[in-house]
């Protein structure tokens, strides 16, 4: 059989078959921008206008996002994920909540059972960081940080892939969650990082049913928080209105 000159539909397809393969892999991190047009050129041996179809599709499905006057960058490493992201965007904050409780509870119930002692060194380590970041109250973004590397941690330590998977495609969203419940009350904050320090205490002792319930009492605090920062807002918008 001959051979065919190469359309240009195909390059495109075979491009994002490349770049999407990038970023599934981790090369192209989470929330890190691409590589610059010209640099994509040069390395794939392709045209500009073809290198644009084969960005402009992914950010279609929403694993890239264009940022006007910055860059590029990943907002999902698989489509599966930008499709759940995109879902959960419809959902308000109670709902994102309840599903984070789903997943936590039962991640933290296999987590106490399955847990290994690298699990528990990693645990004591992303809770040891946790309470540092938070100690740095006019950086919030490093406790964010620090408190979703910690949820990752627990998930993680459950052992169960496809779990596993299914928290990291809610990441952007449950990050989302855990802003709305910063700067709250400070008694309420306190609870929240106790019922961490519980959650970790349950796990490391192999006790499923005192992890579900800590991480149901972090669900719950952080709940109360959020509801607090949104009646503020609602106070500050009326104050702004009248």
């Amino acid at each position: 059989m001959g051979l065919k000159k190469a359309m240009r539909s195909s390059l495109v397809d075979q491009v994002v078959k490349q770049l999407a393969s990038l970023i599934e892999s981790g090369q192209w991190p989470l929330n890190e921008k691409i590589p610059p047009e010209p640099e994509l050129v040069e390395q794939l041996g392709v045209s500009r206008n073809t290198i644009r179809e084969a960005v402009r599709a992914l950010i279609h499905t929403g694993m890239l996002e264009a940022r006007q006057g910055d860059g590029t960058y990943v907002r999902s490493q698989t489509d599966f994920g930008a499709a759940m992201e995109r879902r959960l965007q419809k959902s308000d904050l109670l709902e994102i909540m309840e599903v984070r409780s789903c997943l936590e509870r039962e991640a933290a119930r296999l987590a106490s059972l399955r847990r290994t002692s690298e699990d528990i060194e990693l645990l004591r380590d992303r809770l040891a960081k946790r309470d540092d970041a938070l100690k740095k109250s006019d950086n919030l973004q490093e406790h964010v940080k620090a408190d979703i590397e910690f949820h990752h941690t627990v998930v993680r330590a459950s052992h169960n892939s496809v779990l596993i998977d299914l928290y990291q495609h809610m990441s952007n969203t449950i990050q989302t969650s855990i802003i709305s419940t910063m700067n709250g009350d400070a008694d309420l904050t306190e609870k929240n990082t106790n019922a961490h320090h519980q959650l970790v205490e349950a796990i490391i002792n192999e006790d499923p049913e005192a992890a579900e319930e800590a991480v149901c009492a972090n669900i719950e605090i952080a709940s109360q928080i959020a509801l607090l920062q949104e009646n503020r807002k609602e106070v500050e918008d009326e104050h702004e209105r009248k």
